[in-house]
């Protein structure tokens, strides 16, 4: 409505200007003569101003009759197409204005324009390799969805623009949020382009959301094949992808496939703690203790960490506390000064009951980085050294408001996780965990800062004093008692 306003003031703008303008010129009282061949003429300025457009006029209608002559002359001479290609071209000037007119339209923001010249264009130039796509994008930016669909299925018709029309519809599904045919349009797309980088980015994206491993894997290495991914990192992903491909196959019948896939994996990415616990149980799931020792060690030595402990544990589940610190010295012998070893050392060392020697391998890990874990640990040896249970009270309410420590945090979005897995559940990000300390203000459990008024130490009341008894003699006793 306002665009249509504005035309209409220009117009009557216009129209008043060159009223305004010839006003001028025929009140300016000078005549132009000319003599031509013996004539003489004499005109107004405004005549010269209307003689001058039609003389114009006149040089291009002659132009366009000489070009027209000219195409058939050609034809007279045998160029059946002349005259053909004469009004062709005109119509491809045409058709290339509205393609980049729409285009520019595309650029600006304005869809609806776009959608428009692209349809001009479309009608002009009769190339849908050319004008189709334009009206595919500008049809989706202007918000119609079935033109755009339609006009993506054109393409699909031309070997030339089948991969720009899977393309396309493949991110109207992934926008839709039909995942399973966003799948097999981007299994299609890889197929018709396996270098294209960003059609193996979604396919391995949407393989890893249907937990499809195998075929992740085999797009990873297409990736690598390519030059799009670092060895180095490709190993690290395989071996992700390898890890998640174990736990789909823990089950009882197919155990000896898990324990395969598991190994494998951490073969591709010892540092992988998940992948390492998992082989260690593979190999005990055969009886082999050996090789279970000897894969935690190794990944000890990369990464001490609680799921490594655990996984040692389970090797001889039925020892002493003795024996159980004798055989943990494998690993706490490999990172004696890392916190994790520090602390482990402590928990083995307060079993076995030995408290002082718990104290010292705890050294001064819950005062220079306090987390629940370590202040827990510290009251047991302090309950165990026989201390005054305000004190042990004390550890445990600190514990309870302290930091949890290292977690698996995405380092993309810092969300926290439970436990490791191959995608981060809140950012869909593809191996972006990391076995690190959260930030602060994700650290303390919010819940468990209220309760701490509730648990914290306080000092017992003192008792009141005990009000002295009168002695009294006993035959007064006995006189009071008759």
């Amino acid at each position: 409505m306002l665009w249509s306003l504005t035309k209409v003031v220009l117009f009557v703008v216009l129209i008043a200007a060159l009223a305004f303008g010839a006003g001028m010129l025929s009140e300016t009282g000078e005549a132009m003569r000319l003599i031509v061949a013996g004539w003489e003429f004499t005109i107004g300025p405004v005549q010269a101003v209307v003689l001058g457009v039609l003389t114009f006029i006149a040089v291009w209608l002659a132009l366009k009759v000489l070009g027209l002559l000219g195409a058939t002359f050609r034809f007279l001479n045998g160029d059946e197409t002349a005259i053909s290609r004469y009004f062709d071209r005109n119509r491809e000037r045409k058709g290339y204005k509205a393609l980049s007119e729409g285009l520019m339209a595309l650029a600006s923001g304005e869809p609806r324009l776009a959608l428009t010249r692209a349809q001009n264009a479309e009608r002009l130039l009769g190339k849908p390799e050319l004008t189709t796509l334009l009206v595919a994008q500008a049809a989706e930016a202007a918000g119609d969805r079935k033109r755009a669909t339609e006009a993506y299925k054109t393409l699909l018709k031309d070997d030339t623009t089948r991969f720009v029309g899977v393309r396309g519809l493949l991110h109207q599904k992934i926008a839709e949020g039909d995942r399973e045919v966003a799948l097999k349009l981007a299994e299609k797309a890889f197929e018709l382009r396996p270098k294209h980088a960003e059609t193996q980015d979604i396919l391995l994206k949407l393989q890893s959301d249907a937990g499809d491993w195998s075929g992740a894997r085999a797009t990873l290495g297409a990736k690598l094949k390519t030059g799009a991914l670092p060895k180095d990192v490709y190993r690290r992903r395989d071996a992700v992808l390898a890890l998640q491909q174990a736990r789909t196959v823990m089950d009882d019948d197919v155990s000896i496939e898990a324990r395969e896939a598991a190994i494998e994996a951490n073969k591709l990415s010892p540092d992988l703690i998940p992948a390492a616990a998992m082989a260690a149980r593979g190999y005990l799931a055969k009886g082999d203790r050996k090789h279970a020792t000897r894969v935690l060690k190794k990944a000890w030595e990369v990464l001490p960490h609680p799921d490594l402990a655990a996984a040692f544990a389970e090797i001889e589940p039925d020892e002493t506390p003795q024996d159980r610190l004798k055989r943990f010295r494998t690993l706490t012998n490999a990172r004696p000064d890392n916190d994790e070893t520090r602390m482990l050392l402590a928990e083995l060392l307060v079993a076995a009951e030995d408290f002082p020697a718990a104290r010292r391998a705890l050294d001064d890990v819950a005062t220079r980085d306090p987390t629940q874990r370590s202040l827990a640990i510290l009251a047991a040896i302090a309950r165990g050294e026989g201390a005054d249970d305000l004190i042990v009270r004390d550890l445990v309410a600190r514990a309870i408001s302290a930091p949890r420590g290292p977690q698996w945090v995405c380092d993309k979005c810092h969300a926290i996780h439970d436990g490791w897995q191959p995608v981060c559940d809140n950012c869909g990000s593809f191996d972006t965990l990391s076995w690190k300390t959260p930030p602060a203000h994700a650290a303390t459990s919010p819940v468990l800062a209220e309760l701490l008024p509730l648990m914290e130490a306080r000092p017992e009341p003192e008792p009141e004093p005990v009000p002295e008894v009168e002695q009294l003699p006993l035959d007064e006793i006995a006189r009071r008692a008759n």
